[in-house]
């Protein structure tokens, strides 16, 4: 039996108060890494198994990238993505697909409306449909194509599982985690996502934050391009008024939420948060995770306050603010 995140393992991460009541409550676990790596503080079973999601593509990207994909900047960036389908990400991923000599055909993901709002109403007013290019993922689908490209590998099949890309990239999750894969499911988007421990998922984050391009490693200095990538182009990673955007535009982390509530931080000066939320629920991750860090002095309380400020925290009543989503009393 996998030993997943339960009630008995979690701790109330996040409240939802009000005019002064608490109407919701959000329990998960969290765990938060020195700059050395070390645990400083522990919320929760941070040793139960969880999918992390989008949470695992940076991950992914890396694998990507040392398998052969080229890639830098904005495209780097998109490739480690959940973007929001802006007619800006959807130009860098196309742009990524055709220096592979790929098209939108070759996407394995679904076709999807984009969550940007602007982008949906566009393309409805324009009659167009759905595309696989507009889906969050397509940007790590793009790189995936791209690595299997520069490789040899066939791009046809590449989301399986016992494709030679997806065994890469496995090796390298295995790596980066320090532990061995408990599980192996299908993301939304249709590639594998791989369970590991909330531990080793904040042990890989920080090994990725905390690499340098300058390395002998190779596996290195592609994690330290690629969080470079992020922290100067924001906007690849979500997209307007996105929290993973908001979070790094303003504090200078890197950030990077996953579905069904799991978060992951990285400070400026490396210290690493990971949490997941039990209910799934992601709109208090990104204020949980930055109140951890100013917990250990990684960030400042002013820091949290502006991300609290920029961030969809308030709870409206009328249209107006009645109370607010804020960090509960199990951090």
């Amino acid at each position: 039996m996998l030993e997943t995140l339960t009630i008995a393992d979690a701790v109330e991460l996040a409240i939802v108060e009000r005019n002064g009541f608490v109407e919701s409550r959000h329990a998960g676990a969290a765990v938060v890494l020195s700059p050395e790596g070390e645990v400083i503080a522990q919320h929760g079973n941070a040793e139960a198994l969880i999918l992390p999601r989008s949470s695992l593509k940076p991950l992914q990207a890396i694998a990507s990238v040392t398998a052969g994909a080229t890639l830098e900047g904005e495209q780097l960036a998109l490739g480690t993505a959940s973007h929001s389908g802006t007619d800006r990400h959807v130009e860098v991923v196309r742009e990524m697909l055709a220096a592979g000599g790929l098209n939108e055909d070759d996407l394995g993901c679904p076709a999807a409306w984009p969550s940007d709002s602007t982008a949906r109403r566009d393309m409805l007013r324009d009659h167009a449909d759905k595309a696989r290019v507009r889906m969050n993922c397509s940007g790590k689908h793009a790189l995936m194509l791209r690595a299997c490209v520069a490789t040899g590998w066939p791009t046809e099949g590449y989301l399986d599982t016992a494709h030679p890309l997806q065994v890469h990239i496995r090796d390298v999750v295995e790596r980066l985690a320090g532990e061995k894969i408990a599980h192996t499911a299908i993301d939304g988007c249709g590639a594998p996502v791989h369970a590991i421990t909330l531990l080793g998922l904040a042990r890989a984050i920080h090994r990725i934050g905390s690499a340098s391009e300058r390395s002998p490693f190779a596996l290195h200095r592609v994690a330290g391009a690629l969080v470079r990538a992020v922290r100067e182009n924001p906007w690849t990673i979500a997209g307007p008024g996105e929290p993973d955007t908001i979070a790094i535009e303003t504090l200078g982390v890197f950030a990077k939420h996953g579905a069904e509530g799991v978060m992951v931080m990285i400070a400026p000066d490396n210290t690493t948060v990971a949490l997941k939320t039990l209910d799934g629920s992601s709109r208090a991750s990104a204020i949980v995770a930055a109140t951890l860090l100013a917990r250990t002095g990684a960030l400042t309380e002013a820091d949290v306050a502006a991300l609290a400020t920029a961030l969809p925290l308030d709870v409206l009543g009328g249209g107006q603010p009645v109370g607010m989503i804020r960090p509960g009393s199990g951090i």
